[in-house]
This record gives C-alpha cells, structure tokens and sequence, in this order.
C-alpha cells in the first residue's frame, strides 16, 4: 500500500467518523480545504456556503469530476472502529468514499501536474441528498467552460475493482409532491355539516396509480408512490384537512410529463367531485440521469486499461442531482463496486475500504488521457 493510498483510507475514515448533513457540510468543507491547500492545490473563491472547487492544471480546455459530501439522518449500527460519532447522522451512501477518492486524484493529478494538457476542476457537492447542492455549484458559473463532467457514485450490490459504465439513463427523475386537502370539519356524528377531507385523500391514494397502470406505456418505467398521509388527531371529529406527500420516479421526458400533468389533474378533480379545495406543489423536481455516449466509451476503454471488470447495469428509480449537470454539459456518471453489504440509506451500510484509492487512480487517469484522445467540442 503507497503512501498516497494510505492517506486516502485515512480520509475516507475520518469523514465516516464525522458525518454532517445537507448544507451543514461546515467541517467537512474546511477539512477538504485543509488536505487541498497542504498539497498546494489551489481551491477557488466561490460564493459557496458548504463545499467547494478546486483546480489543478492550466490551459484553454477543461473537465470537471465530482463528488458529493453530505451524510443522512440515520443511526449508524454498523461495529466499525471508525463509526459516526454523530447522532442520527451518517455517511450511509458512500459520499464519504467519493470524496476521499475525489481527494486522492486532486493528489495525483498535482504530482503529475506538468503533463496535464488541460484544466481539470475538483467538485466537492454539498447537499446531494437534500437535493440542490449542484444548482448550487452551478449558479457559480464555475463549470460554464467546461466541455464535459464525470462523476462517481459507490455500489453497494457490486464487487470491489467492478465500475458500472452504461449509456443512457442511470437514474430516473425526481419529483417530490405535496397535497393538502381542504375541507370543513365538523362532528364525526355530523358528516352533513362538514365536507370530509379524508374520503379525498382516501381517493387520491387509489386513483393515483391508475397513472402507471393506464396512462403511462406499459413499456415505460414509471413510479407513483404516496409516502405520508396525516389527517386528523382523534376519533369524533372530521378534520379540517388532509395533507399527503409523495413521489414519481420515470426515465424519459414524455412519461416524466404525462405522469405529473394526470396527477394533477387527479388531485383536482377528485377536490371537484367532493366539493372542496386541494392546493398541490412540486416540492422537488429534478430530471434523470443520462449518460453520454461518447464519454461512456472512452470512460470504458480507459477502465479497461486500468483493469478494471466493466458491467453495464440496469438503471435504478433512485435520484441523483448530478442530472441537473447534464442539462448543460455533456456528462458521465459511474458506479463503483464497494463490496456487497446491506443496501444504501440502511443503518447497517457500509463500504471496502480497498475500494476507495483504484477510483483515485482511474479518475486521475480518466482525465489525463481525456485531453490527449477526445477532441474539443
């Protein structure tokens, strides 16, 4: 194990042990920052409140990789010497390993810096999971020069020293719904005198999946789930209002499109039929991964040579805010192999550490061999 190596597990078990969350990244960020500037590597002054940029190499091209830094509100249970020492927060999706292998490359890529024929910008993201973090990085204006973006992601269900590279969609679009209901409440003996929010509600709920089931093409991926019901607080009385949340998770714009307009109009026809009012919001909504075809091929060839074992994959409905970077620049988003263990966003999630430094080395070489085999758009 060099000596570099040795650092990046060292990072990697320093942010496991010191989660924080969406845009609360503060230590995490003055951490990165701490490691960047000890190398003499130069991170920019941007308008950002929690995470960062940092550039190595010099020249008119430039490429961006990314990865993110926050944690999740859960509890760790796993019996890791480095475990969270965070209530109710930990690094339970593997941002802690992006960013130690994003560390790693900043590292190589500095050592290596004179044979760079080009810009490479370092992204640590706050806040993927909140989401927002890359609107964030992108309301900067930082990555407008860029002519491509490449991130990683770990793979709880794959074998370390295996990356995912599939052309396409890798994830589905997210939209996070809100709904409430409003009605008259009354006397549960009473019903006459009030207009009952909960039969809407109660509608809404079966009525909603006849999205999928009879509007979307049977050949079409599309996920309608009703997460949060809450209407009333005791036995007697018909409440005022009934407040429901949820999510739609598709692959391609049309049925993105014809999922959220039938929703819509279900919520307010069903307030129609029953004689009250529903005020509805998109809470969240960002659009599907997808993958370059030019960038997954390169991005193959050089896997190859690094060794690695390449599958294409299946997508996954699971969201990921790297989406809103290829809704302006040509993107790739990789998955590598951690090791299996319990799946992501568990308690129990945890990662190979031997995982971590061969992406370092990939990345560092994706980019090299990025601006000496692909021409400039």
């Amino acid at each position: 194990m060099d000596h570099t190596e040795n650092k990046v597990i060292e990072y990697y078990k320093h942010f496991h042990s010191h989660p924080e969350l969406s845009f609360q990244e503060f230590e995490t960020t003055k951490k990165i920052k701490e490691i960047l500037t000890e190398h003499h590597i130069e991170v920019l002054n941007l308008p950002l409140a929690t995470g960062l940029v940092a550039v190595v190499g010099k020249g008119d091209r430039s490429i961006a990789l990314r990865a993110d830094i926050d944690a999740l509100p859960i509890t760790e249970e796993t019996d890791l010497p480095y475990k969270s020492q965070h209530q109710n927060i930990m690094h339970a999706c593997g941002h802690d390993s992006h960013t130690s292998a994003l560390l790693g490359t900043a590292l190589l890529l500095k050592e290596q810096e004179d044979k760079l024929q080009g810009k490479v910008l370092l992204v640590f993201q706050p806040a993927e999971e909140a989401p927002g973090g890359a609107q964030k990085i992108i309301d900067t204006k930082v990555l407008d020069p860029i002519e491509a973006i490449f991130g990683i992601h770990s793979d709880s269900t794959s074998k370390v020293g295996t990356l995912t590279i599939r052309k396409g969609p890798t994830h589905a679009s997210v939209e996070r719904f809100k709904l409430v209901f409003k009605g008259v409440g009354c006397h549960a003996a009473h019903p006459n005198d009030g207009v009952d929010p909960i039969i809407a509600a109660s509608q809404f709920v079966t009525a909603a999946q006849s999205i999928v089931s009879r509007n979307v093409h049977p050949q079409h991926a599309c996920v309608v789930s009703i997460t949060h019901l809450e209407a009333g607080s005791t036995w007697n009385v018909i409440p005022q209002s009934a407040l429901l949340e949820g999510t739609i998770r598709t692959f391609d714009k049309d049925t993105r499109a014809i999922a959220k307009n039938r929703l819509v109009e279900i919520a307010k026809g069903i307030a129609a039929t029953f004689n009250l009012t529903v005020d509805f919001s998109w809470e969240i909504e960002v659009g599907n991964t997808f993958n370059d075809e030019q960038l997954a091929s390169f991005a193959k060839t050089v896997a190859l040579k690094d060794n690695f074992e390449v599958q294409e994959g299946q997508p996954s409905t699971g969201g990921e805010d790297f989406a809103l970077y290829q809704e302006f620049k040509k993107g790739l988003f990789i998955l590598f192999g951690t090791g299996k263990s319990a799946p992501a966003h568990n308690p129990k999630f945890t990662i190979d550490v031997n995982a971590i430094y061969p992406v370092s080395k990939y990345l560092a070489n994706l980019a090299q061999d990025y601006f000496t085999t692909q021409e400039q758009a």
